[in-house]
């Protein structure tokens, strides 16, 4: 039986870049400037992808950056008067 592989968190080259690093649902909520609970309820509802390595749960910083811009509610256009 074969398992899915990932890509590895930190690239052949060294450190990882920004965007790929892993955070716990602690630091995604540091990061969004929200609560840690608000981030769970994100992942329980499954509208963020996360990452599970054996119970704990991560994030990646570029799936976050992904939720903010799927998020973004366009301007109206100014219509004068």
């Amino acid at each position: 039986m074969n398992s899915p592989t990932l890509a590895p968190a930190v690239p052949a080259g060294g450190s990882p870049s920004d965007a790929d690093e892993l955070l716990t649902a602690s630091q995604a909520g540091d990061y969004l400037h929200t609560s840690e609970r608000f981030i769970r309820r994100l992942i329980a509802e499954r509208r963020i992808p996360y990452l599970k390595l054996g119970r704990h749960v991560r994030l990646q910083r570029s799936a976050l950056d992904a939720f903010i811009a799927s998020s973004r509610v366009p301007q109206r256009p100014d219509t004068g008067s």
